[in-house]
């Protein structure tokens, strides 16, 4: 991490040489649940960078991995007429904070940086409501990926998977080695990340779109997503007793100690591996969710940009939109958070293999139609719809009795109900 550090020092001060100081210094106020060891650390860098602009940066963390409770506040501050500077928001929730009239547009900043010629268009579609620029993507997630200590594999003797049926093999084999086979946290977001994992396994990415972005029922309603409810419930026996309420990067950490073979979880768990001192290739591995080759499941993090009365605020406003879209913040945001930067015109050499073979396998996959957006970190859905998958799926993953016939059913009832 010390390297981290380092480069980030130098990217600040080279920064300064791009942006002018500000004449009039103002206050950015932002919200946000980038809390865990990567994700502080990236957001400080932001922080340093809007400093040494000489602006006073307010930081506003909501802790959750989800967002939950951030939006909760969110909402409660913008209904009182006083919202953030900005917001981490997703896909749909910028479009309906848009719709409501909360946001700022950004074209004059993204004509001046040529958004629409570095970023992909699936990314700048996302950035955008009714054409206008609206937030700004600070890095690209990828969310199905299997993370894996070789050391209990090792000891276990199980090979790495590229099938399911070769994940369960393995899963098998760390069990009887006494090691947990697939570490979790039982909370509704981690529950559906493995599902969606499984539906894009199972189903494909054209299906998975029908399922997630679409809601159509006929493909809701089907053999396919009662094998991946019977999936769903086959991975349920390979967690430990004490998963529920487990955060996140306490389920990575029992991969990092070896505690857990596996866990299925988007690339920021890598910040954690990267915090406790570990190599991709030799510590830990990152590997394509099983069954899911050629297709992305993406998450876009991204900061919206909100309506503010005070000139300095404001002015400090559009110097963070700079700032994040600029190279050197996509640059050591992504090395800290474990993601790859939203641009495609940056240099991937100081990035590791996991985050190479990521950026190669996005592009691929966005090409060929097979880049899909996550329903479990709001990409997908409106929060309605996410919330009634959130709740099948949750329940059917702590019910042992639960039926996948009947909670495909379920599905279908819960997701028109929330239309």
């Amino acid at each position: 991490m010390k390297v981290l550090n380092r480069l980030a020092l130098a990217i600040s001060l080279s920064c300064l040489s791009q942006v002018p100081l500000a004449a009039q210094a103002g206050e950015v106020e932002v919200l946000h649940w980038w809390t865990s060891g990567g994700e502080a650390r990236a957001v400080d860098t932001l922080k340093q960078l809007m400093q040494k602009q000489g602006h006073t940066w307010k930081d506003f963390a909501v802790a959750g991995g989800a967002g939950e409770a951030a939006m909760t506040v969110l909402k409660t501050r913008a209904v009182s007429g006083n919202p953030p500077s900005a917001a981490q928001l997703k896909g749909p929730d910028i479009q309906e904070w848009a719709d409501m009239g909360f946001l700022t547009d950004l074209n004059g900043i993204a004509e001046a940086g040529k958004w629409n010629d570095i970023l992909p268009e699936r990314i700048a579609d996302t950035m955008k409501h009714d054409g206008d620029y609206v937030a700004v993507p600070a890095g690209v997630h990828r969310i199905n990926w299997l993370w894996i200590n070789p050391e209990a594999f090792q000891k276990a003797g199980a090979k790495v998977p590229t099938t399911l049926d070769e994940f369960f093999a393995a899963a098998d084999k760390l069990k009887a080695a006494g090691i947990v086979p697939i570490a979790h946290g039982g909370q509704n977001w981690q529950d559906t990340t493995i599902f969606e994992s499984l539906v894009m396994a199972i189903m494909g990415p054209e299906a998975f779109d029908k399922v997630f972005v679409e809601t159509d029922e006929n493909t809701i309603r089907s053999d396919k997503m009662v094998e991946v409810f019977k999936t769903l419930k086959r991975i349920r026996g390979y967690v430990d007793p004490d998963f529920a309420g487990r955060d996140w990067n306490l389920a990575t950490a029992m991969v990092i100690n070896g505690k857990a073979g596996m866990q299925i979880m988007g690339d920021w768990a890598k910040a954690e591996f990267t915090a406790a001192g570990k190599t991709p290739g030799k510590d830990y591995l990152c590997v394509v969710m099983p069954g899911t080759q050629g297709s992305f499941i993406y998450n876009i993090d991204s900061l919206a940009m909100f309506k503010l009365k005070d000139e300095a605020n404001k002015k400090a406003q559009n110097d963070l939109a700079r700032t994040v879209i600029d190279k050197p913040f996509q640059e050591v945001f992504n090395l800290n958070k474990g993601s790859i930067p939203a641009r495609n015109d940056i240099d991937m050499a100081k990035f590791d293999d996991c985050a190479k073979q990521s950026m190669q396998d996005f592009q691929a996959a966005n090409k060929e139609g097979k880049a899909e957006p996550s329903l479990a970190h709001s990409m997908a859905n409106t929060s309605y719809i996410q919330g009634a998958i959130f709740d099948v799926v949750t329940n059917f993953f702590n019910d042992p009795n639960a039926d996948p016939k009947k909670a495909t059913e379920q599905l279908v009832a819960s997701i028109k109900a929330a239309q």
